[in-house]
């Protein structure tokens, strides 16, 4: 008997052996890169945009959302270890990216082109604005207020302070995590199109 080995085999092995090496590669650049945090005037002091999210979008248009999500998860955790808002900003972040990155690649892998990556991302940045909003109102924020011990009324005065249009929850998820988290999108979105313009074709390379 002649044992026959399919040629695709060598080939899967060493595309999930790249995808593997780049996980953790992209996973250190977006650690590092979500320490570099930026206010927006006029936003809520504890929201603050970092650009981590675009190396895992484009982790997720070559290899899919569930690498992706692999890097969000190892970049939050070890975030975590540091955390100074009992782990709930790192959890929000997990929340907003993976929604993020699921949504935009999955549009991406089906129009793999220019036009299919700001399809991608301006879907991605819509969604974020809404699964942000519902998770900061009924999960992110009731946990910050039970960790961190502080009261709903100290978080809306001091977002109150910053715009004084956020005088309630509701207030708060309308103009403060809504628009928020569509500005992050938007800014995400317009770095991941550049950097997209100069790497198309490794990603292409690249997808599985």
């Amino acid at each position: 008997m002649t044992n026959t080995i399919s040629p695709n085999k060598p080939l899967r092995s060493a595309t999930r052996v790249q995808m593997i090496t780049l996980v953790g590669v992209f996973a250190a650049i977006s650690t590092i890169l979500m320490f570099i945090e930026m206010p927006i005037p006029f936003m809520p002091p504890f929201l603050k945009i970092d650009l981590s999210g675009v190396p895992i979008l484009i982790m997720g248009f070559m290899y899919g959302p569930l690498p992706a999500i692999y890097v969000t998860i190892i970049k939050d955790a070890i975030h975590m270890l540091s955390s100074q808002t009992g782990c709930v900003g790192e959890l929000a972040d997990m929340i907003i990216l993976c929604s993020f990155s699921v949504v935009s690649s999955l549009l991406y892998r089906k129009n793999p082109s220019r036009k299919g990556v700001v399809i991608s991302v301006l879907a991605g940045a819509a969604t974020i604005t809404v699964v942000g909003s519902l998770a900061n109102k009924f999960m992110l924020i009731p946990f910050y207020t039970k960790v961190m011990l502080m009261p709903l009324e100290a978080i809306i005065e001091a977002c109150h302070a910053v715009n004084p249009m956020v005088d309630s929850m509701n207030a708060y998820i309308l103009f403060g995590a809504a628009p928020f988290n569509l500005i992050k999108g938007l800014i995400l979105s317009v770095l991941t199109l550049l950097l997209y313009n100069k790497m198309s074709g490794f990603i292409r390379s690249r997808m599985a």
